[in-house]
């Protein structure tokens, strides 16, 4: 299976991957971190936007909002979920915007895409010079040295005939700038079941190191890992929604 598989060969099953998230949850609470933190303006930008279903709540919201991505066919169906929407072909980790912008999101760890502390960089100036002045970035992160390589998530969803098994977790040596997703998907059609394995490689970071990347260029503001409620990082849990301003 190739290294992008999921997200080029099977990507008519992403959604399904992805069914239990509650995309309308995450928006509506980076919507109110934008709020609090940043200017009245509606223009928004999704990295890594997949197909697409934060970029529609951020629509309906009111916002301007486009998406961008590495691979095109989550770009054609995130082009139909959302057809007031602009979406490039592009890399998160040295992206350009023919406008500044109000809000930049990127959900669901995809920060981690950047595949090395460099493009990582690279991601945190593109994102910088997108920016208005005031203007705010916020993201997911999981802290590597608080991984356990023994947790992941699993869900089955049905289609048609067939019902799918999904299963992902995160997988880290203990030292290095890279960590692992692992996927499973599982399918399985009148008793016959086909199996796919799926790596990918991410950048592994800490949050001391995320801190001191982002600091140059933003001011930093943490929370818990938590969409129903905006409530500060306890300093220990290992993933946390990262606010960030541009100064």
């Amino acid at each position: 299976m190739s290294t992008n598989a999921l997200y080029t060969d099977l990507s008519g099953y992403y959604d399904l991957m992805c069914a239990d998230i509650d995309y309308q949850a995450q928006s509506h609470c980076i919507r109110r971190l934008h709020q609090i933190f940043g200017n009245d303006g509606k223009t928004h930008l999704d990295l890594a936007c997949g197909t697409g279903p934060h970029v529609r709540h951020f629509i309906d919201f009111g916002y301007q909002s486009n998406g961008l991505d590495l691979n095109q066919p989550m770009l054609d169906r995130a082009a139909v979920r959302c057809p007031e929407a602009e979406f490039s072909l592009q890399n998160m980790s040295e992206f350009s915007v023919s406008e500044p912008l109000d809000l930049i999101t990127c959900f669901l760890y995809s920060i981690h895409y950047n595949d090395g502390i460099e493009n990582l960089k690279k991601c945190i100036e593109s994102v910088h010079r997108s920016l208005k002045d005031g203007g705010i970035f916020c993201f997911n992160v999981v802290d590597k040295d608080k991984i356990s390589n023994e947790l992941f998530v699993k869900h089955n969803a049905k289609f048609d005939d067939d019902t799918f098994s999904f299963r992902s977790g995160w997988d880290y040596s203990g030292e290095g700038e890279r960590q692992l997703l692992k996927l499973c998907i599982e399918k399985t059609t009148d008793g016959e079941t086909q199996i796919w394995h799926d790596e990918h490689p991410m950048v592994a970071v800490n949050y001391m190191t995320m801190i001191e990347l982002l600091k140059p260029y933003f001011e930093v503001h943490m929370f818990e890992h938590d969409y129903e409620k905006l409530i500060p990082w306890n300093e220990k849990s290992g993933n946390a929604i990262f606010a960030c301003v541009k100064i």
